[in-house]
C-alpha cells in the first residue's frame, strides 16, 4: 500500500477524479463567497435599497400615525374650548398652510434663541 491510501488519499483514478471535482466545487464556492464580499459596490447597493424600502415603509406609517393623530385633535378641537378657540381652530383646519408656516417660522425662531443661548453661555 501506498501513503496516500494510509493517509485517506485517493484509492483509484475514478476516486481520485471524484475527489477533484469536489475540491473544485468547494473552491469555486470559495471564490464566489470573496467575490461577493470584495464586491463593494453592490453590497452599498444592496443596502441603499434596503434602506429605501424601510425608509418607503416608515414614511407610509408616519403619515398613517400623522393623519390619524389630525382627526383626532381636529375632532376634539372642533367640540372643546370657548368660540374664539373653536373659531381660529376652524379656520387654520381649512387653510393649514398659513398654519404650517407660522409653526416652522416659530420652530426656526426657537432654534435660533436655543443656539444663541449655547453659544452665549446663557
Amino acid at each position: 500500500m501506498t501513503d496516500a491510501n494510509a493517509t485517506g488519499g485517493a484509492k483509484g483514478p475514478d476516486e481520485l477524479r471524484r475527489q477533484i471535482e469536489r475540491t473544485r466545487t468547494a473552491l469555486g464556492n470559495t471564490v464566489e463567497e470573496l467575490a461577493g464580499k470584495a464586491d463593494v459596490k453592490g453590497r452599498a447597493r444592496a443596502r441603499a435599497a434596503d434602506l429605501r424600502d424601510k425608509a418607503g415603509a416608515m414614511t407610509v406609517q408616519l403619515r398613517s400615525t400623522a393623519a390619524q393623530a389630525g382627526h383626532t385633535v381636529q375632532d376634539r378641537a372642533a367640540h372643546a374650548g370657548p368660540r374664539p378657540v373653536r373659531t381660529v381652530v376652524q379656520a387654520g383646519m381649512r387653510h393649514p398652510k398659513p398654519v404650517l408656516v407660522a409653526g416652522a417660522a416659530g420652530a426656526v425662531v426657537a432654534v435660533g434663541v436655543l443656539r444663541w443661548r449655547h453659544a452665549h453661555g446663557h
